[in-house]
């Protein structure tokens, strides 16, 4: 079963889903947009093993039900330090972290910035953007967003999360841009994806701007722990297509292919862990 609570930092209340384990905890760090939601099922299928730790899901600041973080404009430092403070919270002196897309950024940046809190880093689909494509994407990806007297920000809401799931970047609607490895979610899952961006709308695009201005080849270069990068089938094929490099780019990292379907990503996740 998967709990859910709060926790005070500096900037306000972290929200947080959590399940009670043993050993070393692993923190899991969601994709933007979103929030802790969209890791449940992999908490689900990672409980099912019978091997997972003490899990612990928080929602990225301005994100979710969590505090926006105080800077105007915070970078992946900003993020990886709040998560320490969220651990000094918590108790935890150190952690386990697998991140995904977003999340998989900061826990880099907390295995670089906090070395002596960060046992080993997880990531899932990770990625460096550069030049040019890198500016547009900061610029376009995620827009500033208020709430509109019509109610158009709702309609913008559905549209940007389901287009997410057909092409990337979600606003290349042309066939070079179409992502044919996954699926359109349905209708519910839609639902609940608009929700939690318009949750956060004034918010959530600080930590896309983060995630896509990171060094990411850089900042893995620095990282001292242990490093295992999961090479998943259905990944954005851009993403996929940078695995290899980005593995020889950190001093210690395995790179670990995962077949399709969550059993398998838990799995192996908690085979790193071992």
């Amino acid at each position: 079963m998967i709990d859910r609570a709060f926790a005070r930092v500096a900037e306000g209340l972290i929200h947080y889903r959590h399940v009670e384990g043993n050993g070393t905890p692993l923190l899991l760090l969601h994709a933007s947009p979103g929030s802790s939601a969209n890791l449940a099922p992999l908490i689900e299928a990672l409980t099912t093993t019978g091997k997972a730790p003490a899990l612990i899901a928080p929602d990225t600041p301005g994100n979710g039900d969590s505090a926006a973080l105080a800077a105007q404009s915070p970078d992946m430092a900003d993020y990886a330090d709040a998560l320490v403070r969220l651990m000094d919270a918590l108790g935890i002196d150190r952690a386990n972290i697998y991140g995904a897309h977003t999340g998989a950024r900061i826990a880099v940046e907390a295995g670089v910035r906090h070395p002596d809190r960060v046992a080993a880093v997880i990531a899932d689909g990770i990625g460096e953007y550069e030049g040019a494509l890198r500016d547009e994407l900061i610029e376009r990806y995620a827009p500033e967003v208020q709430p509109d007297d019509y109610g158009a920000h709702l309609l913008w809401a559905f549209h940007f999360v389901r287009d997410q799931a057909l092409h990337f970047p979600h606003y290349a609607r042309d066939p070079a841009h179409r992502l044919m490895t996954r699926a359109v979610p349905d209708a519910d899952a839609l639902h609940r994806a608009a929700m939690e961006v318009l949750k956060a709308l004034g918010t959530y695009h600080h930590a896309y701007r983060a995630a896509f201005a990171y060094p990411t080849r850089a900042r893995l270069e620095r990282l001292e722990r242990p490093f295992f990068l999961l090479d998943a089938i259905g990944e954005i094929p851009g993403l996929r297509a940078q695995a290899e490099a980005l593995a020889k780019a950190a001093p210690d990292c395995r790179l670990v292919p995962v077949e399709s379907g969550l059993s398998a990503k838990a799995e192996a996740i908690v085979a790193t862990l071992s």
